[in-house]
């Protein structure tokens, strides 16, 4: 998919992605949230790719293995188990 031009709509929760074959793609981000994120770490993590590479959570979400990405990037230990 080529895209043209991304940005996240901070009116609807969106990250909005223009397509060079004239089409628009829209991504509910908190939809994407629910069905992807288990931790606070994890919707952190997506939360950064919203506001600052919205392009590549557009790809992430479209094209990738988004569980995987997030376990991969993600390091989740409650504290009584650091040391």
């Amino acid at each position: 998919m080529e895209m043209y031009f991304c940005q996240f709509n901070m009116d609807t929760g969106c990250v909005e992605a223009w397509l060079r074959n004239g089409k628009i793609l829209s991504i509910d981000c908190s939809a994407a949230e629910k069905v992807y994120a288990k931790t606070m770490q994890q919707r952190s993590e997506l939360d950064w790719l919203i506001y600052n590479d919205p392009a590549a959570y557009v790809d992430l979400i479209t094209e990738g293995d988004v569980q995987k990405y997030l376990e991969t990037v993600t390091d989740y230990r409650p504290l009584n188990d650091i040391s």
